[in-house]
C-alpha cells in the first residue's frame, strides 16, 4: 500500500481500514505465537501499513 492511494481517501474510509489493518496485526502475532505464520514480514508490512494510515489521517484533518 502506497501514500498515494491513501491520501484522496476520507477519514471514515481511512478509519475503517485502520481498524480492519490492526485485526490483521492482531491475527498475525497471534499466528507466530502459535509457530502458523509462514511469512514473518507480513507483520513487518502490516505494521508499516498502520502507520502510512495513521499519516493521512493526521495529514487530511
Amino acid at each position: 500500500m502506497k501514500y498515494t492511494e491513501l491520501k484522496d481517501k476520507s477519514v471514515a474510509e481511512l478509519n475503517t481500514l485502520l481498524k480492519e489493518k490492526k485485526v490483521l496485526l492482531f491475527t498475525l502475532k497471534q499466528k507466530l505465537k502459535t509457530m502458523q505464520l509462514t511469512n514473518p514480514n507480513e507483520i513487518r508490512d502490516a505494521r508499516k501499513d498502520i502507520a502510512k494510515i495513521n499519516t493521512a489521517i493526521s495529514l487530511t484533518k
